[in-house]
């Protein structure tokens, strides 16, 4: 994937990318969004205005991952090209879902989870 630098430099810290893989800035940019994601579902309906504010970012992330998958130059094997972009799809339907009450931002936790788990060099995943 090489929305990395998009996503970077929406969420980075300054730490310099240049000495870091760029699976793990994805890493680390799924990790901050998922963590506040489950920050906020946790607090339940006290933390709504947390939670719009983690669907909004985490829309973005996706909307940036889309656009990657959709172009040429991406590298990935067509048939994960294709379920990435589903998932981005997904995404984009159940936040709107999550926002109007009728579904829980679970789903989108274990999403981004199982993405996480696809790009940690190691089996061991932090949300």
């Amino acid at each position: 994937m090489n929305a990395h630098l998009l996503a970077q430099t929406a969420y980075s810290s300054r730490q310099s990318a240049a000495v870091r893989p760029p699976r793990s800035v994805e890493y680390d940019v799924f990790a901050r969004v998922t963590a506040r994601l489950r920050a906020a579902h946790d607090e339940g309906r006290a933390g709504f205005a947390a939670l719009a504010a983690a669907l909004h970012d985490n829309r973005v992330l996706w909307s940036t991952l889309a656009a990657d998958l959709a172009g040429d130059e991406n590298g990935l094997p067509t048939n994960l090209r294709a379920r990435l972009f589903y998932l981005a799809e997904f995404t984009m339907q159940q936040s709107k879902k999550v926002l109007s009450g009728d579904e829980s931002a679970d789903v989108l936790i274990d999403i981004n989870t199982a993405v996480m788990q696809g790009l940690a060099p190691t089996a061991e995943v932090r949300p």
